[in-house]
């Protein structure tokens, strides 16, 4: 079954599918938030001039884009804005929803054993 989100371990262990070849890598420092996302997804997925740095522009520019899979390391990051992270998310599953389109894969951080 086909779905919008796949998550990856960090080991590179797949828990749906692999990573399509030809899926963009979407860059991320130490800090994912809304800024840092919408500037690297905007970079990699080459948004056209007009790009908002929103969250309903890059819904746009995405759904109107040839971008089909994108791909998401958080393994390194080290402070991640869970709220801009779920809103990410959900352009993504509307954005497939509505027109099949983009999928992403999102290689998760583990968590520290203490």
């Amino acid at each position: 079954m086909s779905q919008a989100i796949y998550y990856i371990n960090q080991n590179g262990i797949t828990l749906s599918d692999s990573i399509p070849e030809q899926a963009i890598d979407i860059p991320i420092g130490k800090v994912f938030d809304k800024e840092t996302l919408l500037t690297s997804l905007a970079e990699a997925c080459d948004f056209p001039s007009y790009f908002a740095h929103n969250w309903d522009s890059a819904w746009d520019c995405l759904t109107d884009s040839k971008v089909a899979y994108l791909a998401l390391n958080l393994a390194a990051v080290e402070n991640i804005n869970t709220e801009d992270f779920n809103v990410f998310k959900g352009i993504i599953e509307d954005a497939y929803k509505d027109f099949g389109k983009p999928q992403l894969w999102v290689t998760m951080p583990t968590k520290d054993k203490d």
